[in-house]
């Protein structure tokens, strides 16, 4: 079949840029054109133009380079053969120093600018933003399937089994209560309820499923480079890809951002692999796991033994010392108080050393054996399943960082930064969870990996904020928090310095059911040295992410008690408590509440 008129146009163009060093699409009268052509003049780099408004085909010509690149302006500008972009991406290719490096015929060409490695929320946001700035990207994303045989999509941790369906596994367990609730509201009804564990999971791993789709299409649509295979360094700037059919492949780049994030950790006791399953299992079980012992006392431990008690079922936890090590410790042992109150058992200082299956099925009956870690008592029990969250490990010790020099802390795997997340190797960068000593937060992670992304090609100074961080905790009652917790901001700034102001609540909806009175909670630390600024917030009762949030955003403003005390709260809520808030711990005043 003979060439069409448009691939004759499209054969022209790419001849053009295949045989000019520097090639300008251009028209006369354009003064972003000018100034591009100021610069390769300023640099002495010689430079051919082609003036798309004296052409008589120019239009053709600038809808075949719109094809060919995505751009439909001018300045079209091409440096050996790689698309730069227009005026303003050309003069901030100038100022970061990627211009000189596309000018220096003598330079290293590699097959990316930046490949991900990794394709959670961090490296997703990364990458995208990266290809904004006109450079060549690519994302690798695998899944190491768990013992149990799960893995899942595009989109990391949080999307998949994390953050998404845990809070919507949550949202079930406060319907569950709405429920009971609703009958002292006046509603009536004779059927019996009761739950459904396979209609959760299949509405949740559906809204899960179009997720994992978007995020393929947004990479598409930035022309990002998507591989599902799992990558591994081989050279300072070179990368071996596996596929899931052990199919190779290998690709450079001039810089690399690791952002692998981290997967559960198991006990390494018997059975542990064989019989238990972890939060990567739990949201795409098939069936209702029935009897529950959860092993850990994390915020993962803690959350899905909420939920799980919420939906009805019988759970167990297991805690070895503490509740949510490296949170506010009031805040966190009065979270699981709430907890031993609304149906959630508690097995405190026993740790597993054996776990035995007893009958197969779904769920079938498993026996665990646990020992005390005050003395030698031994306790045994039957569950239907055990959960073991008792942290996560980072995903670094298989892919290659010793071969380059990328150091990690042995300890943990975790990787030491600088505050711009460079590695001990300066091409190479990492975000996220595997960061040592950094929050590991999803919106964390995207906010860095943007920031990472604006530094490295436009030219940015703005640093990622690690300390500032507002979370929550979807406990049953939830747990909110920004800033620093009481022990810490103790051991920072000392005990003396400090002024801690609390109280207990009881929200307006809990009233007419008549349940929960003063077990909702809400302190702020302040700095009595800088004028009571507020270091740490903390609250404690329904909506606390909603709540923190906002609070969160007045924490960056410089957030005082002053300016809390003067602002008008929001009647009735429960977030208005902190503007009446004036019992402080050092006064040992009574917090307890009446009413709202």
């Amino acid at each position: 079949m003979p060439p069409t008129g448009r691939d004759l146009l499209q054969a022209r163009v790419k001849e053009l840029i295949d045989s000019n060093r520097v090639m300008v699409f251009s028209k006369s009268f354009c003064p972003y054109c000018d100034r591009v052509k100021d610069l390769f003049s300023s640099l002495g780099a010689e430079y051919h133009s082609l003036e798309l408004d004296e052409c008589d085909d120019g239009s053709d010509i600038q809808e075949a380079l719109q094809e060919l690149t995505g751009q439909k302006t001018v300045p079209n500008v091409f440096v050996n053969k790689t698309h730069v972009g227009g005026c303003d991406k050309t003069l901030q290719a100038h100022k970061d120093g990627s211009l000189a490096k596309l000018l220096d015929d003598n330079s290293v060409t590699y097959d990316y600018d930046l490949i991900v490695i990794g394709g959670g929320s961090g490296g997703l946001a990364c990458s995208k933003e990266a290809a904004s700035f006109g450079k060549k990207v690519m994302v690798l994303d695998f899944v190491v399937p768990t013992p149990q045989g799960t893995s899942w999509g595009l989109g990391g941790t949080c999307v998949n089994v994390g953050c998404i369906p845990k809070k919507l596994m949550h949202q079930a367990a406060i319907l569950g209560q709405s429920l009971k609730d609703s009958r002292k509201f006046g509603w009536e009804y004779e059927e019996q309820v009761k739950h459904n564990w396979e209609t959760m999971r299949e509405a949740i791993q559906n809204y899960i499923g179009s997720l994992n789709w978007g995020y393929r299409v947004a990479l598409r649509d930035k022309q990002v480079r998507y591989e599902n295979a799992y990558g591994e360094f081989v050279e300072s700037h070179k990368i071996k890809a596996t596929n899931k059919k052990g199919k190779e492949s290998f690709f450079t780049a001039e810089k690399f951002v690791v952002a692998t994030g981290e997967r559960p950790r198991y006990l390494n006791i018997p059975g542990d692999k064989e019989y238990c399953i972890t939060s990567d299992d739990l949201f795409s079980l098939p069936y209702c796991p029935g009897k529950t012992l959860v092993v850990g006392a994390s915020y993962v431990a803690l959350e899905c033994a909420g939920f799980l008690a919420g939906i009805g079922l019988d759970a167990t936890v297991m805690v070895r010392s503490i509740f949510l090590r490296g949170f506010d410790q009031e805040m966190a042992n009065r979270a699981g108080a709430y907890m031993e109150t609304h149906g959630v058992k508690f097995i405190k200082q026993f740790v597993p050393i054996k776990v035995e299956l007893l009958e197969e099925g779904t769920p079938g009956r498993i026996k665990v054996t646990a020992k005390s870690t005050q003395g030698d008592q031994i306790i045994e029990d039957e569950y239907n399943t055990v959960l073991i969250a008792v942290g996560r490990d980072a995903c670094t010790r298989n892919i290659g960082l010793e071969k380059i020099g990328v150091k990690i802390n042995e300890r943990n795997g975790k990787i030491p930064v600088s505050d711009e997340e460079q590695t001990s190797v300066p091409h190479v960068y990492a975000i996220g969870d595997i960061l040592d000593g950094k929050l590991e937060l999803t919106p964390v992670a995207i906010q860095a990996g943007r920031l990472l992304a604006r530094r490295l090609y436009r030219g940015s100074k703005v640093k990622c904020d690690y300390i500032n961080v507002p979370t929550t905790v979807f406990t049953p009652l939830e747990y909110g928090c920004c800033g620093y917790a009481e022990e810490k901001a103790i051991e920072i700034y000392g005990e003396e310095n400090l002024e801690v102001y609390h109280t207990l609540f009881w929200p307006l909806e809990w009233t007419v059911p008549s349940r929960d009175n003063n077990t909702c909670f809400a302190k702020i630390i302040c700095n009595k040295q800088d004028n009571d600024r507020v270091i740490g917030f903390h609250v404690l009762g329904p909506n606390a992410g909603e709540i923190t949030q906002g609070f969160g955003a007045a924490m960056k403003c410089g957030l005082t008690k002053e300016k809390l005390d003067e602002t008008i709260g929001i009647h009735p809520t429960c977030a208005e408590i902190f503007t009446t808030m004036d019992t402080s711990k050092s006064s040992g005043g009574d917090i307890s509440q009446k009413g709202c």
